[in-house]
């Protein structure tokens, strides 16, 4: 670990009282970092209060801080960056936590103020869990392990260890921090895990339903059919840790035939990646 990465840093939570800002500031509490934590509804406020800690006018947050984090929802990153991005310092970080808004060219920018993003990748599947906290954790930040994708438009190592350190710590506990421009990590997110794997996610939900509620299989038959499956799935088609049967290889030729269209692999693309990003960020286009 470098010096950057052990020294305290001055951090601002914009947002501190929404879902992603209440789970960042409880990683930040207690840490040896500096942190403000500002919030503008009644109800966040309430809830930074009600978790011990103080609002800071936002004015005041970000004006010394060395990492400012937007932890708002994306429809609101315009916004509240037009608001932040004048009154930070020179050579500052703005942090947001989804690269949407970043790479759709919403955020305001400053040649002084370096455009950080940082998103987390969520425990694996695959990962050893040791106790019922770490089972528990699905979403991370809490006692299951996770990796990080991070990106930042600077060629400074400190500031990339400033940006290091501090992502470690709101998404503790990390395992890994890999490094990645922000386009890719656009086409991480949404592309690979909210398009495919979000969607195949929910796909299995429906299909568990139909199992049940068309065909008339005992729920509790069906949910066991398909959760050890799924596992078995996941483990054969992404480590390769046994074949599929031949018999099983038919069917799921069958199922691509049926159900995927030829083209699906255009959602690759940068026109159709732009084409999800203004749906999501309710755009007509995104201008970049």
């Amino acid at each position: 670990m470098t010096d950057t990465q052990q020294q305290s840093i001055a951090i601002a939570v914009i947002g501190a009282g929404g879902k992603m800002g209440m789970r960042v500031s409880e990683n930040l509490t207690g840490s040896a970092h500096r942190v403000a934590y500002s919030e503008v509804s009644p109800a966040g406020q309430e809830r930074v209060r009600a978790a011990g800690r103080e609002i800071t006018p936002t004015e005041e947050a970000v004006v010394d801080a060395d990492v400012v984090i937007l932890a708002v929802p994306d429809l609101a990153l315009g916004a509240v960056s037009a608001q932040v991005v004048p009154r930070m310092k020179a050579g500052a970080i703005l942090l947001t936590l989804d690269p949407a808004a970043a790479y759709a060219g919403l955020l305001t920018t400053r040649d002084d103020v370096i455009q950080g993003v940082a998103h987390p990748c969520h425990p694996s599947i695959f990962l050893k869990r040791r106790t019922d906290e770490e089972y528990a954790d699905t979403f991370g930040g809490i006692a299951a392990p996770q990796d990080v994708v991070a990106a930042i438009e600077s060629d400074d190592d400190d500031k990339r260890a400033a940006l290091e350190a501090v992502v470690r710590t709101v998404y503790s506990p990390v395992v890994d921090v890999h490094f990645v421009t922000i386009k890719q990590l656009a086409q991480l997110e949404p592309t690979l895990v909210e398009t495919i794997a979000c969607m195949i996610g929910d796909l299995l939900k429906e299909a568990l339903d139909e199992a049940v509620n068309t065909m008339g299989v005992p729920e509790p038959a069906a949910r066991a059919m398909l959760l050890g499956h799924t596992q078995v799935a996941l483990a054969n088609g992404l480590r390769g840790d046994n074949p599929f049967s031949d018999a099983c290889l038919i069917a799921m030729d069958y199922g691509r035939e049926s159900i995927l269209k030829d083209d699906w692999k255009k959602i690759f693309q940068d026109d159709e990646l732009d084409r999800v990003l203004a749906r999501m960020l309710h755009l007509e286009q995104i201008q970049r």
